[in-house]
């Protein structure tokens, strides 16, 4: 089961993350702002969308929307910008 286990911001409507699987990826909100849907709409706010947290390795923010590791991860494996993590 992939989990995220680190977000931090990306710059605008972005989020990069670091899955359970050792891929890193920025996962873009503008899509689910663009939806305008009564859960999606307040993540066009930068300061609501600045507070999100992790829950069970699902991206959630305080209104109840969670972003499921999993389909973020094919999300981002399916627009080819999924990466293996470096180590330092």
């Amino acid at each position: 089961m992939i989990k995220v286990v680190q977000a931090n911001p990306a710059g605008g409507t972005r989020i990069g993350l670091l899955f359970s699987d050792g891929t890193v990826g920025e996962f873009d909100l503008a899509s689910l702002i663009a939806r305008g849907a009564e859960l999606t709409l307040p993540l066009a706010d930068e300061t609501f969308r600045s507070r999100f947290f992790l829950e069970l390795g699902a991206l959630c923010w305080p209104n109840g929307l969670e972003l499921s590791a999993a389909s973020v991860h094919r999300r981002l494996l399916e627009a080819g910008t999924l990466q293996a993590a470096q180590v330092a």
